[in-house]
């Protein structure tokens, strides 16, 4: 590494551990609990004008001499703001706005700054509103539509910004945020590796580049996967089952309020008993790696928010993305050349295979469900994380022909799939749909030759974008599927705009859809 490398890595150090101490101190602590900010990100996200350690300096005088508090972080901070994403001509079709979302979205490589963003090298994009930064498992699904752009190399940008994120922090985080790098988000860097793999001359020089990347990856959810036996069960990310098999779960080592929803951590924890309270922030915590942030998968009572425990269920999609790294592991090894590690992880995909089949999938249901630690039986929960073993093709053709009733009679809506059958006021329940989850469950259908319905679910998602669209002007994070004409609600902020990966499954819907025609 040159002088020069040194010298930014150094400060790129530190400035991430002055951000992750100006978490601790009781000036952002004070601003979060007095809702200076009706979205505790907003300061989470601000950039400080100066030294934030002069800052704290200048907060201690400051108070002896009772200076607001709201003033104060005005003149010693520059606040972000939600960039409103509104359609310039209406006349645009659809297809062309999203065309000019994606130069809206885009953020080109950042320059060492202040604050809590962590500096990417290549251009990225991000979801857009409240949403500055990165995010990960976002990303795959605008990848998806960022190549029917013919924008295969931002992609690839996108792509190497994760691994480079991996190389400094031992993790893929959330998103390039400072608070998010005590955790990660459903692990999709094979499937970028997967998605870009056909677009290479080269192949095997471009996977010599990023399998092991996706192996570290791997290696990160499986941490402590030596350091469980008879007598411990259970550590961090990874839990032994009672036949010796191993599965995985959410989890974040930090159990602490998160400083992007301070106060709503806070708030929520507050009639809980002292003892309790660290479990809580990290099923919140956990939560939040997931993706699914939040919904009554996590929740011993489907309406109480504060019964969340996360770290107590064994989630399908994980397992079954975890899965889909294992085998894709073998595969490339193999194709390297490496039999001896393409066997090791092809015998992994094989254990964890029988480990979904025996503890998530109910043949009484005909669906495949999380698992419960603490009740030692599949959750009761009917969640489109359940349509994961065919995305990954995991099921056999008999058992994806079941999910496919399932999804038939009890979650499709007049605006595509419901992402739970519980209707709450958590986002990822009923009446919400998300963009993720019906690509998964189209893409799972399609394997096993449920074209009939895979089509109908498109249609359906497409129409409710565009009816949107064409009412707004915009496009949407989420969509309630079961009312087209109300907007959807639920989670800890209001529905946000732009939105990436609902633009990259809208328009990777548009091309399977004309390839059918």
């Amino acid at each position: 590494m040159s002088l020069i490398l040194k010298a930014q890595a150094a400060i790129q150090e530190k400035t991430f551990q002055e951000s992750v101490t100006f978490f601790n101190s009781e000036l952002f602590k004070r601003v979060q609990n007095a809702a200076i900010f009706s979205d505790s990100k907003i300061f989470a996200d601000a950039i400080p004008k100066i030294a934030l350690d002069d800052i704290l300096k200048k907060y201690e005088i400051a108070q002896t001499n009772n200076v607001e508090l709201s003033v104060f972080v005005k003149e010693y901070f520059y606040l972000p703001s939600s960039e409103h994403i509104q359609v310039d001509d209406k006349n645009n079709t659809l297809t062309q706005y999203i065309e000019h979302l994606w130069g809206m979205l885009r953020k080109e490589a950042d320059k060492n700054t202040a604050g809590s963003l962590l500096p990417l090298k290549y251009s990225y994009i991000v979801p857009g509103g409240r949403f500055r930064e990165i995010y990960y498992w976002d990303s795959y699904f605008t990848a998806l539509g960022l190549i029917e752009s013919g924008k295969v190399d931002l992609v690839e940008a996108m792509l190497n910004n994760f691994i480079d994120l991996q190389k400094r922090y031992a993790c893929i985080p959330n998103g390039n945020r400072s608070y998010y790098v005590s955790r990660s988000q459903p692990p999709v860097l094979a499937l970028l590796v997967e998605l870009l793999l056909p677009f290479k001359q080269n192949k095997k020089a471009f996977l010599a580049q990023k399998v092991e990347a996706i192996a570290l990856e791997y290696n990160f959810w499986m941490q402590g996967s030596y350091d469980v036996d008879e007598r411990h069960s259970e550590h961090r990310r990874v839990v032994r089952m009672p036949d010796g098999s191993l599965l995985n779960r959410y989890w974040d080592d930090n159990a602490s309020p998160r400083p992007e929803s301070y106060r709503e951590d806070i708030i929520l924890s507050q009639g809980l008993p002292v003892d309790k309270k660290a479990a809580f922030y990290r099923h919140i915590r956990a939560a939040c790696e997931s993706g699914w942030d939040f919904s009554s998968r996590w929740l011993e009572h489907k309406n109480v928010l504060s019964s969340i425990k996360t770290t107590r269920i064994l989630p399908v999609d994980l397992n079954s993305l975890l899965y889909k790294s294992e085998c894709l592991l073998a595969d490339y090894y193999s194709f390297l050349g490496d039999d001896s590690t393409s066997a090791h992880y092809g015998i992994k995909a094989q254990q964890r295979g029988n480990a979904i089949m025996q503890y998530m999938w109910s043949a009484e249901d005909g669906f495949f469900y999380d698992y419960d630690l603490d009740k030692q039986n599949p959750s009761k929960v009917k969640s489109l994380a359940g349509v994961l073993p065919l995305f990954v093709q995991l099921a056999k053709p008999a058992q994806a022909a079941k999910v496919a009733k399932n999804l038939q009679q009890l979650f499709l809506k007049e605006g595509g799939l419901i992402t739970t059958l519980i209707n709450s006021s958590q986002q990822w329940d009923a009446p919400n749909g998300w963009a993720p989850l019906q690509w998964f469950a189209v893409q799972g259908l399609r394997q096993y030759d449920h074209h009939t319905l895979a089509e109908t679910i498109m249609r359906r998602w497409q129409n409710v974008v565009a009816s949107y669209y064409h009412k707004h002007g915009k496009i949407m994070e989420k969509y309630n599927v079961c009312q087209l004409d109300n907007i959807a609600h639920g989670g800890e902020y209001n529905v946000q705009e732009g939105f990436g990966w609902t633009n990259g499954v809208y328009q990777a819907f548009s091309k399977l859809l004309k390839e059918q025609n």
